[in-house]
């Protein structure tokens, strides 16, 4: 099988001890490409370092975590260096494939919900300017999530709503407003999860796999350390719930990832926010609690 994982964070500290030898592991499993979503400036060189040493199969994305708003002072200039990236991507790295990871995440704490939504919007922009998906983080904030992408209807938006867990309703709702794919991962194996029921419904060829690691670990390795390599996982449990083989599942995962986050066309439409050096002014003379 050829396997896409479409969300790693393998560059993370989980994985300093052994990183090489979990790419070896997931090469074994047959994971031939890694997608990796950034996080925010602390984790950046990790991110750039791995893809410098293994181009051809570790590809990143560039975006500001949803998480990393709350009660974070300087989440303006972290937007702004996204924006700087995407501009201007660092040497020796494989071209962004993605806008990513962005979205809402309301599950600690909701006193950051207007902030996540103007950086989450302002990312937004910025992919349909630059002609890139997004991978999209929603946790705790589905009715916001909606109402977000429904604005975006008819513009041309596209990507893979990353660890996708609400319910069919939310999937069909979500294939009318824009090209998009639902991330599985580790989570339709627990034997309690009702993802599965979900998956059932769907449409296989609008599915794509990650494992998210080191998060959201799969059965049989549930309560250790998620890696790439256990996608496989992922993909067997996906080919039991919709009665396909996993080989059929993997190719058809594959060509939604590749098709997803292949080259697309910029929009050219200007972002909603101008330059850095107005955004500042806009800040100073209009405070908000970043």
């Amino acid at each position: 099988m050829k396997l896409t994982d479409t969300h790693s964070h393998l560059y993370e500290p989980e994985f300093d001890a052994d990183r090489e030898e979990a790419l070896a592991r997931a090469a074994e499993a047959g994971v031939g490409r890694l997608l990796l979503p950034a996080i925010d400036s602390a984790s950046h060189e990790r991110l750039f370092e791995l893809c410098r040493r293994h181009p051809d199969r570790c590809i990143p994305m560039m975006g500001l975590h949803p998480t990393s708003v709350n009660d974070n002072p300087r989440w303006r200039e972290e937007l702004r260096r996204v924006e700087e990236l995407l501009e201007n991507p660092p040497a020796g790295i494989p071209p962004f494939c993605a806008v990513g990871e962005i979205g809402l995440d309301l599950y600690w704490s909701r006193a950051f919900r207007d902030e996540q939504i103007e950086a989450f919007r302002r990312q937004i922009d910025l992919a349909l300017h630059y002609g890139l998906p997004i991978a999209v983080h929603t946790r705790e904030a589905w009715p916001e999530m909606l109402e977000i992408i429904r604005s975006y209807r008819g513009r041309g938006l596209r990507g893979v709503f990353h660890a996708f867990s609400d319910t069919i309703e939310t999937y069909r709702e979500l294939r009318t407003l824009g090209e998009f794919a639902f991330g599985i991962g580790g989570v339709v194996t627990f034997r309690k999860s009702r993802l599965a029921e979900v998956v059932r419904e769907m449409d296989p060829e609008d599915l794509v796999l990650e494992t998210d690691c080191p998060y959201l670990t799969p059965v049989p390795h549930r309560g250790e350390r998620n890696e790439s390599a256990y996608v496989r996982h992922v993909c067997e449990a996906v080919a039991r719930i919709l009665e396909l083989d996993p080989a059929q599942v993997a190719r058809m995962t594959s060509e939604t990832a590749a098709r997803i986050f292949g080259p697309g066309k910029p929009t050219m439409e200007k972002p909603a926010t101008e330059s850095p050096a107005n955004r500042e002014k806009t800040t100073e003379t209009n405070p908000q609690r970043p």
